[in-house]
């Protein structure tokens, strides 16, 4: 049985804090809202709890978890030791959707890091979070709190929907604010380099450190993962994603045919299109991320929107792509890999 509570971000049960951790400390499993979307929480220096994580999720054994803190002295206890560049992004990004990769000490089992000697280490933002995390007093191991594979839940409604009777209890803490999980950034090598696309951008992130890359096989299905999100169809619903690339008049025509020849073949379409283009759009269900200019707005909608597609029952979902630059990078990490490879070129930019 799940216990479900309702906490305010603004007005801090400290009681239902407190029992809460108590669950995580006793090895089971609690659900908690972070700034990012909602996590699956266990106690990281416990291979039976990380092991509740993977069965409820239905994760594959060899996806990293994200270990999460309250405090610097709690990522003492789990890393060997903090390098210079992580301490100047430590100072500006955390608490924040910033993970970084360390070298890690024994008490982190290979359950956690997928057999690698790294991991990954973030502490949240979130009001909520940080309060659990602290009275836990230990470190917590939180991957999104969602069935493997799908889309990674923003609200405590969708994590009920996945979760409800798979753990031992659901903190309800509102809506999370960016929708999007945290950038990753190996800090081992000499150069930086972003592992996950997310909230913080590599433009931000460049200001602070000067220099910083993208992995080279961010966008591919990579044999050892070294970051959760490298691997596997991930944010998936369950209709057939198709992402359109290209120029935006280009992209609604296309959109506008092939939703046509897959109502022809009664099957239900869903389009995903941006605010400026929702009028281009003819056929089909049609649902508005955000606008173009604002890929905040969308990164907070993006999840929502495939998860209303199941609701919906959609058997095709067309996206309408966006600029991958600044968050539009992270933002088209994640349809990418929810589309499967299903993706559309309409022409090239002038």
């Amino acid at each position: 049985m799940t216990r479900i509570v309702k906490i305010d971000k603004d007005n801090i049960d400290e009681e239902v804090i407190q029992e809460m951790s108590q669950i995580i400390r006793r090895n089971g499993t609690v659900v908690f809202p972070t700034e990012t979307v909602y996590g699956l929480g266990a106690n990281a220096l416990s291979d039976e709890a990380v092991a509740k994580i993977f069965a409820a999720k239905g994760r594959p054994s060899d996806n990293p978890l994200i270990v999460h803190v309250s405090n610097m002295a709690q990522l003492d206890t789990i890393v060997e030791v903090i390098p210079e560049t992580a301490k100047i992004l430590i100072d500006k990004f955390w608490p924040g959707p910033l993970t970084l990769l360390f070298k890690k000490k024994r008490v982190i089992s290979d359950m956690i890091t997928g057999g690698l000697d790294t991991v990954a280490v973030r502490m949240p933002s979130s009001k909520i979070a940080l309060k659990l995390i602290e009275a836990c007093d230990l470190p917590v191991a939180a991957p999104s709190a969602n069935i493997s594979g799908k889309p990674s839940p923003t609200s405590a409604e969708h994590v009920i929907k996945d979760l409800k009777g798979r753990v031992d209890a659901i903190i309800d803490g509102g809506d999370c604010e960016f929708g999007l999980e945290s950038t990753v950034i190996d800090v081992l090598n000499e150069t930086p380099m972003i592992l996950r696309p997310g909230s913080i951008t590599l433009e931000e992130i460049a200001k602070t450190i000067n220099t910083v890359i993208y992995d080279p096989a961010m966008s591919h299905d990579t044999l050892i993962a070294k970051s959760p999100g490298q691997k596997y169809i991930h944010y998936a619903p369950k209709g057939e994603v198709y992402l359109y690339i290209g120029l935006a008049c280009n992209i609604t025509n296309a959109i506008n045919e092939t939703a046509s020849k897959f109502i022809n073949e009664s099957k239900k379409v869903l389009i995903l299109g941006t605010e400026e283009n929702i009028l281009s759009y003819k056929e089909g269900i049609i649902l508005n991320l955000g606008a173009r200019t604002n890929p905040m707005e969308i990164s907070s909608n993006l999840f929502s929107m495939l998860r209303k597609a199941d609701e919906l029952k959609a058997d095709i979902i067309l996206v309408e792509g966006i600029d991958e630059e600044g968050l539009g990078v992270a933002i088209m990490n994640r349809l990418k890999k929810a589309s499967g490879g299903r993706i559309i070129r309409c022409g090239d930019p002038l």
